[in-house]
């Protein structure tokens, strides 16, 4: 059968035309491995442009031949379909559901709807416990399940869910453990499940058959198996565009009960994320959710009473709330002490040297000993954290423990890492986290009122009314454009409120402004200012692959020159998607088609060329996956099959093609490179 390709609107379909003969079926193992051992001329387990390939013929059964193929791309295509097919037991498979002739758009597009989303969808409850607790970031003791105190039915259902698994001899045991109120998780209570660590529990709902099961959630990926606070809204637009609706909700669902019992959106639900956040997007979730039809006004009510919890106890609590003179505004922060569990081994090994080589350039005492054998970078973590070692030795200015505070609260920034902040993170307030609360507030006045009528239903006091909400986000607003409006550059930058001084650091984050719609529409000046900020970054930032994460004459100047994964010539899914938005929010659709299309081009075009690849980052740059900086990049590393993409990557792609016009949809069909820069 021949493929056609209707476009409907920015949804594809294929259709095919009637066979006019019967498909012919073709062994699976045979050719599997016969391909794998002619073409995969690397040994890396894919058909890539890398591989030096010849043309294969596909055989029958009684080993003649019945096609021949001869690029790259088909020849990854026919490896992706027979092993999934010998995965399945499949002894034979047709022609036909070979797909060799599907166009890299539409199978990308087919397989983020239909596969991947499902593949990185999880629970946790007795039946999927395995798939859940184990961590590659960590080593524990045992698998630990750690419910709140307060639900008790979770902890009567994890609680059989154990003895039910230990009674199986299960290894290692499954142990489930109740936390304390929210305002008992301290950070010195975190640090104390060091080699204790695991997944903290999320809702659980009965279905249809009145079983219990887990809520379900969509993980980004690989060795992020969790529930992450600010992936959740991209991979929520990316279900949402899918059709997923119920599965939207289920995010938004699971979002809210860690609100109502850990007292925040961790960074991600595992005990060692209980300290911080992620940049809050909660408000922007339950709008998208209730939008889309999937839940009642009853569910909003609810919904935005807890959000207005989170926002006043984390974002205006004392630990991130900063008075600036006449202005109030908010910074990341993280209430945990010392280094990261969840960070790779010998991840701060560079980083402490300037400590380090204090105490290893001079004779100390260490076991009551006198020695001057070098002390390594673990042994020295290890004094410090455990026996409170080296905590008055200062480098650049900071004491250990000050330089952990700022490595801390960049991760809550989920820039983790860049030279934006100076590794100083938690000295400014930035324009990503004072937007995203801009959002919140004008997110809670305009749904209490067109929803509720102005005064949402069981709030006492100014915050159930829409006109306290829209005061608030003035306030902000006014603080924002005093301290962060650059007007001789015509941008947004950070603001080092110690040092009383705003950044000149270039970062896509200068563009959330104009997605939470900071600058009035009505306005004729400030539209202007909307357009000089989407020009200044459109010369700056743009690369031939979407937008960089910051500028390179940022990352030049900088005071440090190691390479770091969220500044240029990196770019990112959220940076994409948020500037796609905000321009459109001001008319720009020009600039928001073409910017969609780098970057929908980057990902078609590394999937074409690397066997399906959807990664979690790119040198947009370059337009290559190729990215060793800091973490790797996730996403990259399988084999034979990409069974699952990248959760906001995925989602990218799915709410990119809506930026496309028909024109741009054909050309990315037809892999037409985007202009140079």
């Amino acid at each position: 059968m021949k493929p056609i390709l209707c476009c409907l609107g920015t949804t594809f379909a294929l259709i095919f035309t009637a066979a006019t003969a019967p498909a012919q079926s073709i062994p699976v193992p045979v050719n599997l491995w016969r391909l794998v051992a002619q073409e995969d001329t690397d040994g890396d387990k894919k058909i890539t442009i890398h591989d030096c390939i010849t043309p294969f013929e596909i055989r029958d059964d009684k080993n003649a031949g019945v096609r021949t193929i001869t690029n790259e791309y088909q020849l990854s295509l026919l490896l992706q379909n027979l092993k999934q097919a010998d995965d399945e037991h499949q002894p034979e498979i047709s022609l036909d559901q070979l797909r060799l002739e599907e166009n890299i758009a539409d199978r990308t597009h087919r397989l983020i709807k239909d596969v991947y989303w499902d593949a990185l969808t999880r629970r946790i409850d007795a039946e999927h416990v395995d798939e859940v607790v184990h961590d590659p970031k960590v080593v524990s003791k045992a698998d630990y399940i750690y419910v709140p105190g307060a639900d008790e039915a979770a902890a009567d259902y994890f609680d059989t869910v154990a003895k039910t698994a230990n009674g199986q001899h299960r290894s290692p045991p499954l142990k489930v453990v109740l936390l304390p109120a929210p305002d008992k998780i301290t950070g010195a209570f975190v640090r104390n499940l060091d080699g204790e660590h695991g997944i903290l529990s999320l809702a659980l709902e009965t279905n249809a058959d009145g079983r219990i099961c887990g809520m379900p959630y969509v993980v980004p990926g690989e060795r992020f198996n969790e529930l992450y606070c600010w992936d959740s809204y991209f991979i929520t637009l990316g279900l949402l565009q899918d059709g997923r609706t119920n599965l939207a909700r289920a995010m938004a669902d699971n979002l809210l009960y860690e609100v109502r019992y850990y007292g925040k959106v961790p960074n991600a639900n595992r005990t060692y994320y209980l300290t911080r956040s992620q940049p809050p997007f909660l408000t922007s979730i339950i709008r998208a959710v209730y939008e889309s039809g999937a839940v009642d006004k009853t569910w909003l009510a609810a919904a935005l009473k807890t959000a207005m919890t989170e926002y006043q106890n984390i974002w205006l609590g004392s630990d991130r709330a900063v008075k600036i003179g006449l202005y109030e505004l908010s910074r990341y922060y993280d209430s945990g002490n010392g280094p990261c569990p969840e960070v790779e081994p010998g991840h701060y090994d560079e980083q402490i040297q300037p400590w380090l080589s204090q105490v290893n350039n001079s004779t100390i005492q260490r076991f009551n000993v006198s020695t001057n054998l070098p002390l390594t970078p673990f042994w020295f973590l290890n004094q410090y954290l455990y026996c409170g070692d080296y905590t008055d030795l200062k480098a650049d200015g900071q004491t250990l423990g000050e330089f952990f505070k700022n490595d801390r609260a960049v991760r809550e920034s989920g820039h983790d890492t860049t030279h934006r902040f100076d590794d100083r993170t938690a000295d400014f307030v930035s324009v990503d986290l004072n937007s995203l609360l801009y959002k919140y507030e004008t997110d809670f006045a305009d749904l209490i009122e067109n929803e509720f009528g102005g005064k949402l239903p069981g709030v006492n006091g100014g915050q159930g009314g829409a006109e306290f909400w829209r005061q608030q986000a003035a306030k902000r607003k006014a603080a924002m454009m005093a301290l962060m409006w650059d007007e001789q550059c015509g941008y947004f930058f950070d603001y080092d409120f110690v040092n009383r001084q705003r950044s000149t650091y270039i970062s896509a984050t200068g563009l959330w402004p104009l997605w939470a719609k900071l600058l009035d529409t009505n306005n004729p000046a400030e539209m202007k200012r909307a357009q000089r900020t989407a020009a200044f970054a459109c010369g700056k930032l743009e690369q031939f692959t979407g937008l960089s994460a910051t500028a390179q004459e940022s990352v030049e100047s900088a005071r440090r020159h190691d390479g770091r994964q969220w500044d240029y010539p990196y770019g990112w899914a959220p940076h994409q998607m948020l500037a796609w938005q905000g321009f459109r929010n001001y008319g720009l659709e020009a600039d928001a088609g073409r910017l969609a299309y780098r970057w929908l081009y980057a990902i078609a075009k590394n999937a074409h060329d690397y066997n399906g690849m959807v990664p979690e980052k790119y040198n947009v740059v370059t337009g290559s996956h190729d990215v060793f900086v800091e973490y790797g990049n996730v996403g990259a590393k399988f084999s034979y099959i990409a069974t699952e993409g990248f959760g906001w990557m995925n989602a990218s792609f799915e709410a990119g093609l809506k930026f496309l016009s028909p024109a741009r949809l054909a050309e990315l069909r037809d892999m037409k490179p985007p202009p140079a820069k």
